[in-house]
This record gives C-alpha cells, structure tokens and sequence, in this order.
C-alpha cells in the first residue's frame, strides 16, 4: 500500500484553485439566474402587449356605445350580445364565407406546389439549382406593394379582377417562396437512407415524394400551412387591390379584412363601435382556434430541423 503524502505547500497551493473555481460557478449560476429574470420578465411584458388589446376588443363587443366611451377598460355591466347578429346582417357573414372559400384552395395549392418544388431543389442536384432555389428566396424580400401596380395590369388583362380565381392565384404566387425557403431546409434534414431504399425497391418519383417523403415531412408541412392561414386570412393590400368591382353589375366579393373597413364606413357619422369590435372578433376566433389546437405541431416543427 503506497501512501502519498502532500508538502504543506502544495496543499495550500490548491485551496485558492479550488476556491476559485467555486466562485467563477457561483458567478455562472448567478449570471443565468439574471439572464432567465431578464428574459421571463420581457416574455411577460410582451404576452401582456399582446393579450390586453385582444381582451379589450372582446369585451368591448358586449358593451354599448356610452360603456365603451365612458370606460373603455371596464368590465360590461350588462352582457349584450345584440352586437354579434348586428355584425353578420351588416355582411361579415359573406365576407367570412368569401375569405374561406379563397382559403379552401390557395392554402392547399400553396402546400403542393411549394413542397414539391422544394423537394426537387433539396434532392435532387441540377444545373441551376441554387439560380432557382435564390430566385425563390429572393421573393420572400421583395416587397409587395412595390409590385401592385403591374399585378393589377396583369390580373386585368387575365380578366380576373373580382375573382376568386384570380386572388387565389396572386395568394399562390405571394407565399410560394416562404413555403420553398422553409420546406427546402426541412427536406434536406430527412434521412437519405428511406430515399435511397424506396429508390431499390424500384418506386418512381412521384411515389417516392407522395407516399414516402411527403409523410415524413408532416410536421414541417403543419408549420408552414398555418403560417400561410395566417398571413393569406390577415392580408388587406391585395384584396384592396385585386378584390373591387369593376361596374354597377359586378357583385362585391370583398374579404373580411375588407369587410372591416365596410362596417366603419356604413356607420357614417353614426358611432356603432360594438358592431365594429364585433366583427373583429368574429375574425380573430378561427385564427385563435386554429393557432391553439395546433401550437405543439408548429414548434416540433419549427425544432425538428435543428434537433435531427
């Protein structure tokens, strides 16, 4: 048995070491308690920018016009739900039923074209791949409202001014290159492997993407579909643009960012503010519901590129 036995100077030599290293993790562990502070607190703070106009709006279209112009942050005292059916006869019923119609088919539109041309320009290397892959990206940059007035022209020309046809086409085309940018990292992040086997088992293309790849890119493809509901639901500029009518025949299918606008210029020098708070309401509720049932989707989503 080998005892080691230490100088009194060696030992004495350690002890400012260890209690060195003892102070830099109190240090560490005291920074990170400050950061976390830091960060929770401005979490807190903007969830309650967020949150207090989304109640304020609610609540306001339970009141009457002299509760919301006496004291606009108070609870109503009387629960009026009159404003609602007020909204909807006044067309935020056919400017709800128009936006979803649009919806029904762009959305899905968008999803197809965008997965599959990021598919390709994720897997499959050609001459000119990264050209088209940054001609995509580069129209994630491009302002919209630069390029109006040549979209008006050339939706005119189409003959699809006021249509439904012609909006779910410019919507295609303004969230083809976010879908491209988003769903082409996300392809490139899927094993290789399950490609390369269905490729031996001698699977085309078209089923490879559709019944192999496709699948497997579900949470990527959840993600970016609710972010294209969002934005497309949200849009004004281009149905302001795209969405008039043309002559005293054409029927009005203005969409219900529009059909806000409608309700505040029908009131006139009248003041209907609950109407006006309800149907912005009746516009949040779907997205609400829509970002609640599926926020666990967005983020694996958002994550899984990055974990695997």
């Amino acid at each position: 048995m080998t005892t080691v036995i230490k100088a009194p100077g060696e030992a004495a030599a350690e002890r400012p070491g260890g209690a060195g290293r003892a102070k830099e993790g109190g240090a560490g562990r005291s920074d990170g308690t400050v950061l976390n502070v830091f960060s929770h607190g401005f979490l807190a703070v903007w969830a309650i920018l967020i949150v207090l106009p989304l109640i304020w709006l609610a609540l306001g279209s339970f009141k009457t016009d002299s509760q919301i112009g006496g004291s606009a942050l108070s609870w109503p005292s009387h629960w009026h739900f009159d404003a609602f059916s007020r909204a909807w006869d006044k067309g935020i019923g056919d400017y709800f039923a128009h936006t979803l119609i649009v919806l029904v088919f762009s959305v899905p539109l968008t999803m197809l074209l965008g997965s599959m041309a990021a598919y390709v320009l994720a897997r499959y290397p050609f001459s000119g791949n990264r050209v088209v892959y940054y001609f995509f990206v580069s129209g994630a940059m491009f302002p919209v409202f630069l390029a109006l007035v040549p979209l008006f022209f050339m939706v005119k020309r189409l003959d699809m001014l006021n249509t439904y046809q012609g909006l779910i086409l410019v919507y295609v085309a303004y969230s083809l290159p976010f879908t491209v940018f988003f769903m082409h990292s996300f392809f490139r992040t899927l094993p290789t492997a399950v490609h390369e086997a269905a490729v031996i088992d001698g699977a085309s293309d078209t089923r490879i993407f559709f019944q192999v790849m496709l699948p497997m890119a579900k949470p990527g493809l959840i993600s970016v579909g609710i972010f294209n509901v969002l934005g497309q639901w949200n849009q004004y500029i281009l149905p302001s643009v795209l969405m008039q009518p043309q002559s005293g025949s054409d029927p009005e299918r203005y969409m219900l960012t529009q059909g806000l606008i409608q309700l505040q210029y029908q009131m006139g020098y009248e003041t209907d503010l609950p109407v006006l708070f309800a149907g912005v309401t009746i516009a949040m509720i779907p997205m609400l519901v829509v970002y609640l049932s599926f926020q666990r989707q967005i983020q694996a989503g958002l994550t899984s590129a990055t974990l695997k």
